[in-house]
């Protein structure tokens, strides 16, 4: 069979778009022959995103924008990410929108995921907004107008003006000036050679040591008083728990009530007492009884100042004519 022309151009038309194809499957155009997943992704702006754009993680392309829509007063973009790549999006992974350059086109960056497990067809993914470049190119451009005001406040003569009186006062008081700078550097100089108490004090090595003599028995207090707070703090969780003579005490109940009732006693013995209750309540309050042991304490009293004025004999004698 001949081939006509017609013929040729229908062959050549069609191996045409066969290679077509081709290299738009090659350049990623056209996912036919690769299986795909399709997850979400929600932003508050999506900075001149397009359909096609590329989707990456760590700078590899693993898919493209398929649509893009709004939902709940936000923009949602669909990503057409191939299969076998999609396997290390995980849950936990965060899509953001990145530039390639200033004028560059912008495509969607999604970050590796940690704890999460592989994505689902239909999820959505996490998002982190970028700040827009329009809008920190005014921040720039509103901090170099302030850079360039404070420039003109501190230009030409204002500054003149600022560092004239400073000026004058420095030649005015040159001299004061000049002994104070001389007097600053001895005394910098005396602190390096160790002179004076300053001096002493950053240079003697014993000083020094003594020091660190000082702190080491500050540690050693604090590990002390340490130990002793320790010890405290069980000798109370023991009071607490009722241990020992002192927990018995602090904690039995019965000793309690028994010393309830001891002071309770006590307590009607002693208005007993004071009402003149009671052989001890008369005693105390009984008022004749006290006149008569004043009085009787009078006489013997006065028999002692006898006895003292006679002689041990006569005494002696008084004694035998008593008893014989």
């Amino acid at each position: 069979m001949k081939s006509t022309l017609e013929t040729r151009l229908g062959i050549f038309f069609a191996l045409a778009l066969i290679g077509l194809f081709i290299l738009m499957e090659i350049a990623g155009g056209l996912n036919v022959f690769h299986e795909t997943v399709s997850v979400g992704a929600r932003f508050n702006n999506i900075r001149d995103l397009k359909e096609g754009d590329p989707v990456k993680m760590a700078g590899v392309e693993i898919g493209n924008v398929e649509s893009i829509g709004f939902a709940d007063n936000q923009v949602r973009i669909s990503l057409r990410l191939d299969a076998e790549s999609a396997s290390a999006v995980r849950t936990d992974s965060v899509a953001s929108i990145q530039f390639m350059g200033l004028m560059g086109q912008n495509y969607v960056a999604i970050e590796f995921g940690n704890n999460g497990v592989p994505l689902t067809p239909g999820a959505e993914l996490a998002t982190r907004e970028q700040p827009d470049l329009g809008a920190l190119i005014s921040q720039i451009d509103e901090v170099a107008q302030g850079i360039e005001s404070v420039t003109d406040t501190f230009g030409g003569d204002k500054i003149g003006d600022m560092l004239g009186p400073l000026a004058d006062f420095l030649k005015e008081n040159k001299d004061r000036v000049a002994a104070i700078i001389e007097n600053v550097q001895n005394s910098s100089a005396q602190l390096a050679s160790g002179e004076g108490t300053l001096g002493r004090l950053i240079n003697d090595e014993t000083l020094y040591a003594t020091a660190l003599e000082t702190v080491g028995k500050l540690n050693q207090t604090s590990s002390t008083l340490e130990g002793t707070l320790v010890d405290a703090q069980g000798v109370i969780t023991d009071l607490r728990a009722g241990k020992g003579t002192l927990g018995k005490l602090a904690t039995d109940d019965a000793l309690y009530q028994e010393t309830t009732v001891a002071m309770t006693h006590l307590r009607e013995i002693l208005e007993k007492i004071n009402q003149g209750e009671g052989s001890v309540g008369s005693l105390v309050n009984d008022a004749a009884l006290i006149d008569n042991a004043k009085a009787t304490l009078q006489k013997v009293e006065k028999a002692t100042e006898s006895l003292e004025d006679q002689g041990p004999l006569s005494v002696i004698g008084l004694a035998v004519g008593r008893l014989f």
